[in-house]
């Protein structure tokens, strides 16, 4: 277990060092709901009583929700340092999205690289296809971009304030994470359903299911008489799949989801060389003589 961990590690690695000074672990807080969010400060209170991590949050200083992978490239992101009672704590509230906080804690505010981020705890789940949208999910993306385990939390609740659970499971995979190697490029999405242990009914590994809405876009008017719209509407049943994400939290139960950004739909690769694409290309005399269609069989 945490020996097994520093088979791995120089004699001057920083995390020995800190292990020297009582802490076993760099942690990195995020979310999409905001830095003074309950479930983030419900998480970093459950960390906080242990003397084996340093813990940092860097979230917006706002709610940034629906943000998804979105960053600021137009203004110069602004920093407000915050102080905990608890001096292995350390906050940044920071007037981005999600996944800019991520980008400028591990590129600047941190003193060094985080061992592990955990993006949450959000207000209500993330799941199936509105994963795309979600400014939780991308943060942890963000993370693994970086080289970096991350995991993405979620209180399938909205409006719940209690985060009690959640944030103890949260630190009990944080446990669990030190022993394990998420893949390449890979993160966890977690959606935990509200209630207390005894009423969870137990923990499903899970896909992504599809997630439809019968959008609504409000008319309305604002007092100087301009038109805007307002969107609205509710999710359209589908038929339930029992290994879907979405089917196992409406059963009670967590469900943990394995995702990768890569995009890329292989399986298609080897048919898109019937299209005559390359044909397409010396018609257009694209890159000379370079118009063979190369496929990936990976």
């Amino acid at each position: 277990m945490r020996i097994g961990l520093w088979i791995y590690l120089s004699a001057e690695s920083p995390v020995r060092h800190r292990r020297e000074r009582g802490y076993w672990m760099r942690i990195l807080l995020t979310n999409d709901d905001g830095i003074q969010a309950e479930g983030i400060q419900a998480l970093r209170k459950v960390l906080e009583k242990r003397s084996d991590m340093e813990i940092y949050l860097a979230a917006p200083d706002r709610e940034r929700s629906g943000s998804g992978h979105s960053i600021t490239f137009n203004h110069p992101l602004r920093v407000q340092e915050i102080d905990y009672d608890n001096p292995q704590v350390k906050g940044y509230s920071i007037d981005g999205t999600p996944s800019d906080c991520v980008k400028l804690a591990v590129g600047s505010l941190l003193p060094q690289r985080p061992d592990m981020i955990f993006s949450g705890i959000n207000n209500g789940a993330n799941l199936a296809t509105d994963v795309l949208y979600s400014g939780t999910v991308s943060a942890a993306i963000e993370g693994v971009m970086l080289g970096i385990p991350s995991v993405a939390l979620s209180l399938t609740a909205f409006g719940s304030n209690d985060y009690s659970y959640s944030a103890h499971f949260a630190a009990m995979l944080m446990d669990l994470l030190r022993e394990q190697t998420l893949p390449k490029n890979t993160l966890l999405n977690v959606n935990i359903p509200p209630g207390t242990r005894d009423e969870i009914q137990g923990l499903v590994i899970t896909h992504l299911g599809v997630r439809q809405y019968d959008h609504v876009f409000e008319r309305r008017t604002d007092p100087f008489g301009r038109t805007y719209y307002w969107l609205a509407g509710e999710p359209l049943e589908v038929v339930p799949d029992p290994a879907a994400d979405i089917t196992v939290v409406r059963d009670k139960k967590i469900s943990v989801t394995p995702i990768h950004f890569d995009l890329t739909n292989y399986s298609i690769i080897e048919s898109l060389s019937d299209w005559k694409l390359d044909a397409l290309c010396r018609l257009e005399n694209l890159g000379g003589d370079d118009c063979e269609s190369k496929t990936d069989s990976r």
